[in-house]
């Protein structure tokens, strides 16, 4: 049953991390349920309370880096409230109208449609926010996978 329950831990780590680059998959609640199904499948024993602190510690930090990044990216070239809203609307609906490269073009066109619609900022200004929503969002990849991978090895530390 440990290989089995390995397997699936290996396979949900997976997920999670193709939910980097697709953010409809929830990245991190795949990482905790690789962690629960190992510990349903094989056991809990390793997994003590210092464990699940740190890794709910983890997961907050998870959750709070998309909102960060996107926030800190948009801002920092210049981008308003509606510059954030329009490249997080990107991001949901970007892969879905254009496959895989919408993930990319989607946050940087909601970006700029939201300056230019909405905030009314000259089309310079607006290119650049969506600059910086795409720099928000590829440092938000960059800054999740570390505490994924780091979470993974904490995971493995405990149990193995």
């Amino acid at each position: 049953m440990e290989i089995i329950g390995w397997i699936i831990a290996i396979v949900m780590f997976i997920i999670a991390f193709i939910g980097l680059v697709y953010p409809i998959i929830p990245s991190v609640i795949f990482v905790v349920g690789g962690f629960l199904l190992y510990g349903w499948i094989v056991t809990f024993d390793g997994m003590n309370w210092l464990f699940w602190i740190i890794q709910i510690l983890f997961v907050v930090l998870l959750f709070g880096a998309d909102t960060l990044a996107n926030i800190v990216g948009v801002k920092k070239f210049g981008g308003s409230k509606p510059g954030m809203w329009g490249s997080t609307i990107g991001l949901l609906v970007g892969p879905f109208v254009i496959p895989v490269a919408g993930i990319l073009i989607g946050p940087f066109i909601g970006a700029v449609l939201a300056e230019l619609l909405i905030s009314r900022t000259d089309f310079k200004q607006s290119l650049k926010t969506g600059i910086g929503s795409l720099v928000g969002f590829l440092t938000s990849i960059v800054a999740k996978g570390a505490v994924m991978l780091l979470m993974i090895g904490i995971f493995i530390f405990f149990v193995a």
